[in-house]
């Protein structure tokens, strides 16, 4: 047995540090650990990985990282309560996961690798809903100034939102977010689950995508140029595109969109093809 198997059950870790899930944190933990190592698996090799955690919680993530033979867990943790509670696993790791106590949503994960690091980097967490689209948009910048900032993301959102994430033209969840991530990413779900996979259970469903990112052509343009377009058009996104997008009827000229269409039928392609004139 590891010195990992031999860590008390995470409901004990809960209890002994007083760790009760807070609503204001965004936290719902999970404490099933077959779907722990299932989340774990879907981000593929780790044995060479430096793997960055957000909101590890008990640590049950965590430990299915370290026994799915993560080289390195930097796990960035809000709660005081659980960076305690986390100390038993940083012994029992030997080494290999380091706990930061701070907020992820002012934290550059890349500079916490001192020296850094080439390689593989990968991000792989059960996201606080309340923050996790904040989160990715910040990782997804990361990944535009430099494709290999991260291998893989392998993140866990409310259902509602990755459905936003992998949507195709034509549909109600296609939007911003769906062509920025797409823009970026290959991005494919890779489970649902219910709520009362965790602890305590959310209102809503959960779904884990897996983010593969790309590598784009040295002309791509800015992540603002996109941010930009994409915002015009999806604010109001009921309008033909000579309305919404006016400012851009000289480039729907040039590229052959039909400016009576919205935006929710145009690909990822054809924002990319406006925004790069």
């Amino acid at each position: 047995m590891s010195d990992i198997d031999s860590l008390p059950p995470l409901r004990e870790v809960i209890a002994t540090h007083d760790l009760r899930a807070e609503k204001k944190l965004g936290q719902n933990f999970l404490l099933d650990l077959n779907i722990t190592d299932k989340i774990a698996a879907a981000a593929g090799d780790l044995s060479h990985a430096t793997v960055f955690e957000i909101g590890p919680g008990p640590g049950g993530l965590t430990r299915s990282l370290l026994k799915a033979g993560a080289a390195k867990v930097i796990a960035v943790e809000y709660d005081k309560r659980a960076v305690d509670a986390l100390q038993g696993l940083v012994e029992a790791a030997s080494g290999r996961l380091e706990v930061i106590h701070g907020d992820a949503l002012d934290i550059d994960l890349l500079a916490l690798l001192i020296p850094p690091t080439q390689g593989n980097h990968v991000l792989v967490a059960n996201l606080p809903y309340n923050i996790a689209t904040p989160l990715l948009i910040g990782w997804l910048k990361q990944i535009r100034k430099n494709p290999e900032s991260y291998q893989t993301m392998v993140l866990m959102f409310q259902r509602e939102v990755a459905e936003r994430l992998v949507a195709v033209p034509g549909t109600k969840a296609y939007g911003r977010l769906s062509i920025i991530t797409q823009w970026l990413c290959t991005a494919k779900r890779q489970f649902n689950l219910p709520p009362g996979a965790f602890t305590p259970p959310p209102k809503v469903s959960s779904s884990v995508v897996r983010f593969t990112p790309k590598t784009l052509p040295d002309n791509a343009p800015s992540f603002d140029a996109i941010g930009r377009l994409t915002a015009a058009a999806f604010g109001q996104r009921r309008k033909m595109l000579r309305s919404s997008l006016k400012d851009y009827a000289d480039i729907m000229e040039k590229t052959d969109i039909d400016p009576t269409l919205r935006a929710e039928n145009l690909s990822v392609d054809d924002f990319v093809r406006l925004a790069d004139h």
